[in-house]
């Protein structure tokens, strides 16, 4: 398998879908890096030399942002927005939907699994006897 910036992309595969398989590489950004090291789209990943992984490596590394770096990139972006208290560091911290989907029915995925309350049984007063008549 090549391993490209520390992910084993899939040797059988093309290697324009092969390069999704690295974090913040999408099918479109995967065709850019492949048309900038100039290597053929329809390849297959175990065809490829090392120069030319290398080529690919090295495309990536110094136009984009991907893995690791991208992961705490996310990660500092959504912990700014909880500090600052904002509509969507709320709703982060809360486990609720953050783009402005209605949570009063559905949003499930970000809720979980609804959760019921014990309903109470609430006992009727006992009712008045009748009074003798007399």
């Amino acid at each position: 398998m090549p391993r490209i910036l520390g992910v084993d992309v899939p040797r059988e595969k093309r290697i324009d879908a092969a390069l999704p398989y690295v974090y913040g590489v999408g099918r479109v950004t995967a065709k850019k890096i492949l048309d900038e090291a100039k290597i053929e789209h329809h390849r297959r990943a175990k065809d490829l030399t090392d120069e030319e992984i290398a080529r690919i490596a090295g495309v990536v590394q110094n136009k984009y942002i991907v893995e690791g770096d991208l992961r705490r990139e996310i990660q500092d972006n959504i912990r700014r927005h909880m500090d600052m208290g904002s509509y969507r560091g709320v709703h982060h911290r809360r486990g609720l939907p953050v783009r402005g989907q209605r949570t009063r029915t559905n949003a499930r995925t970000r809720k979980g699994k609804k959760t019921y309350v014990a309903a109470k049984i609430v006992q009727a007063a006992p009712a008045a006897k009748p009074k003798p008549a007399g």
